[in-house]
């Protein structure tokens, strides 16, 4: 059970497709151990963001392949973007289809890892919380 969050958590984080939210909500109605739930998902989530960052730290190394998924256009639009709002976006880090970029991004700008995980962390922790929190007002309310 938390191995099977802790996996969905990770890759959700990635720049693969995936829905954490779902899960906990399913397992949130399975026990009573609320906390571990919480810390499982989080700690997942923000590790699979560390690979985004990791990912973010060597993708500019291959920004001159033919291969390169990003245009250098869209590229330095993400950049701009980051530097713009800075390592505080990254208290959005949770949002989707944004989210993934923000984190690779901050690995490609070399933000202080200190800060990135201290950012992550409170934001993906934060969204946890209020899912947990929506998913027990709806089971007040049915």
């Amino acid at each position: 059970m938390f191995l099977s969050l802790f996996i969905s958590a990770f890759l959700s984080a990635t720049l693969l497709p995936g829905s954490s939210e779902v899960l906990l909500m399913l397992l949130l109605n399975q026990t009573d151990s609320i906390g571990t739930l919480w810390a499982v998902a989080t700690l997942g989530n923000v590790l699979g963001s560390c690979v985004n960052y990791s990912l973010g730290r060597y993708f500019l190394h291959w920004q001159n392949q033919r291969w390169f998924p990003v245009s250098k256009i869209r590229l330095a639009q993400g950049q701009a973007w980051f530097n713009r709002y800075g390592k505080w976006s990254l208290l959005l880090s949770w949002l989707p289809i944004l989210g993934d970029p923000l984190t690779m991004f901050a690995g490609m700008l070399r933000l202080r890892f200190g800060w990135f995980l201290l950012l992550v962390s409170l934001g993906k922790g934060a969204r946890y919380v209020l899912i947990i929190g929506l998913n027990y007002t709806w089971l007040q309310l049915v």
